[in-house]
């Protein structure tokens, strides 16, 4: 069973939602392998029912699942944790808290686990009060190189830039890609990302020199009449990935 996601040419790897095993097959196909599929906990009642149906999914396709949390709600970290430990999936979302305990569970280095930090409308500066707890109470501000340090003290692989409002952050973007691949560390680009911004958000951290980038695009290529996402689409940003890394 893989435990890492498969890139494209060991670069970038999409990370995009299924509301369906036919639909997460549809995508494993339409990105060629190039894709962690997001199945978020928060659609679960209890880990139970999440393990066996996840189980279900990464069965389907390669193990190339990526266990969300739900709009990065705080109070998916430790479910997702828990069901992490048991699925042994190739990604996990967490809020910058649930690192160290996502990593202890998993037993492994293999699988990518990133950490939820936000813009706080200032370049080189990042919220990482993004737990259940922290989230509630005032911003905890430091700069991008010490969220990243603090973030591989705690077993992290990559910075979930969450979130970012397409290019509302441009700037900002910019800064964290410079600082992750100067630290050796992963980005993962979240929030508002679509077909018309996915090339300029790529583009920003591949020219920055970042080792490998795992954009999340989700709400804007899902089809609202059927919740599945639209293959049609997954094969478009595969172009385009492979448009840009060559």
């Amino acid at each position: 069973m893989q435990l890492s996601p498969n890139y494209y040419h060991d670069r970038v790897c999409l990370n995009v939602l299924a509301n369906s095993i036919d639909n997460a097959k549809a995508i494993y196909e339409a990105a060629q392998s190039h894709v962690v599929v997001g199945i978020l906990s928060k659609n679960y009642s209890n880990n139970e029912a999440a393990i066996v149906d996840m189980k279900r999914y990464a069965a389907a396709i390669d193990n190339a699942i990526s266990v969300g949390l739900g709009a990065g709600d705080p109070n998916q970290s430790i479910m997702v944790s828990e069901i992490s430990a048991v699925l042994q999936p190739q990604h996990v979302n967490q809020v910058f808290t649930g690192v160290a305990t996502s990593r202890a569970l998993v037993g492994q280095q293999e699988t990518v686990i990133n950490g939820l930090v936000s813009p706080t409308g200032k370049v080189g500066l990042v919220n990482i009060a993004t737990g259940p707890i922290s989230s509630t109470l005032p911003a905890a501000i430091v700069p991008v190189e010490t969220a990243i340090a603090l973030l591989k003290d705690m077993g992290g692989s990559s910075i979930k830039y969450f979130p970012m409002g397409g290019l509302k952050h441009k700037d900002e973007f910019e800064y964290v890609a410079k600082c992750c691949a100067e630290h050796d560390f992963y980005l993962e680009p979240t929030g508002g990302i679509d077909l018309n911004n996915y090339e300029a958000i790529l583009k920003i951290a591949l020219d920055a020199g970042v080792k490998r980038i795992i954009p999340h695009i989700y709400s804007s290529i899902i089809d609202k009449a059927t919740g599945a996402t639209r293959t049609c689409d997954v094969k478009q940003l595969l172009a385009i990935t492979q448009k840009l890394v060559g």
